[in-house]
């Protein structure tokens, strides 16, 4: 039985790595349900208000870079940020909760180092 289990978790720990995303349950102030990670992306869902969240994500993408477009009815900023593309998008899932999602990419290839960056900046606007 024992055995069995390890295999299943082994299992599992090599489906989560070949897909490259990890769904983290989140506790936290502020946090509604959950953290994700793939390889360009970061999600969450808050309980922050969608104008905070927007004004907090306007603020730090005029900071960390050239913004491209932005729509506030879509909820969407793109911006140009050490030599990245990086897409910020906000979705108003409930009148409570909205989910922030930053994804980044420099020259087709993952920058989550840069996605986190901008989206804890994000996150510390809003407290």
């Amino acid at each position: 039985m024992r055995k069995t289990i390890l295999s299943l978790l082994f299992i599992i720990f090599i489906l989560l790595n070949i897909s490259g995303c990890w769904f983290l349950v989140g506790g936290a102030a502020g946090v509604a349900g959950a953290y994700a990670v793939s390889k360009d992306t970061i999600q969450i869902d808050t309980d922050k208000p969608y104008d905070s969240l927007w004004n907090a994500a306007q603020a730090v993408a005029r900071i960390r870079g050239t913004i491209k477009a932005e729509d506030y009815t879509k909820g969407a900023i793109e911006l140009e940020a050490d030599s990245s593309q990086v897409r910020i998008k906000l979705v108003r899932l409930t009148r409570a909760t909205t989910r922030l999602r930053v994804s980044a990419r420099k020259k087709h290839f993952p920058n989550l180092t840069l996605a986190e960056e901008i989206f804890s900046k994000i996150m510390e606007e809003t407290r």
